[in-house]
């Protein structure tokens, strides 16, 4: 990782000492997901309720600029001028670079159609088994870390060799002996797991678009 991503990672630490815990999980599920982009894969998310947010969350940050402009590179412009020559300016000035991301929590019609049509529990694994690629990374997030519909998407990325990570709470459940990478952030209610989770996505978001966008 680049000196400048260790320093995010040490100001994460400094201003939430408790996440001291995780720092050998962070530092692996940040370079998880760096080799999966660089590998031409993609990050899967997932979640319920407030964690549900939170995966979306995740998607906003790395699908357009989150701390950094990401500026269009010239080898894309040139094919922009190549194809709209009129509007290769606007685009150029107004896109920004952007790190795959998909949510599974915003398909909403195939969510809902799958399950009533087939099983509720499993309609996120339903969408693992048709994006999911061996290049990609399958981030879970769970309070309780027993969510259903998360740990059936979990074993589903596994089957189809996609790396998992789990955002997980304090206390001992399933999915942190599932998941290849577990950030358990060390508490036991709900509202304050959240609390920690926040910081961390954010880390884990800023660190990678440093590693790709950062002269």
């Amino acid at each position: 990782m680049k000196e400048t991503t260790l320093t995010m990672i040490d100001n994460l630490i400094k201003r939430y000492p408790a996440l001291t815990v995780c720092r050998e999980s962070i530092d692996q599920a940040i370079e998880a997901i760096c080799a999966s982009y660089s590998n031409g894969g993609k990050l899967l998310t997932c979640g319920n309720g407030g964690s549900a947010s939170d995966a979306e969350h995740i998607v906003g940050e790395l699908m357009k600029g989150f701390i950094l402009k990401r500026p269009i590179g010239d080898d894309l412009y040139e094919r922009m001028k190549s194809v709209c020559p009129d509007e290769a300016d606007y685009l150029r000035d107004n896109l920004q670079g952007a790190l795959p991301a998909v949510s599974l929590m915003n398909a909403v019609a195939l969510n809902s159609a799958f399950a009533n049509d087939q099983a509720p529990d499993l309609a996120m694994a339903q969408q693992v088994l048709g994006l999911g690629k061996k290049e990609d990374v399958l981030i879970g997030i769970s309070t309780s870390g027993n969510s259903s519909n998360v740990i059936y998407a979990v074993q589903m990325a596994k089957v189809m060799n996609v790396k998992t990570i789990g955002l997980l709470g304090g206390r001992e459940c399933k999915l942190k002996g599932l998941c290849d990478i577990s950030i358990c952030v060390p508490e036991m209610e709900t509202y304050k797991i959240q609390e920690l989770h926040l910081p961390v996505y954010h880390l884990l978001c800023m660190a990678v678009e440093n590693e790709f966008f950062d002269a």
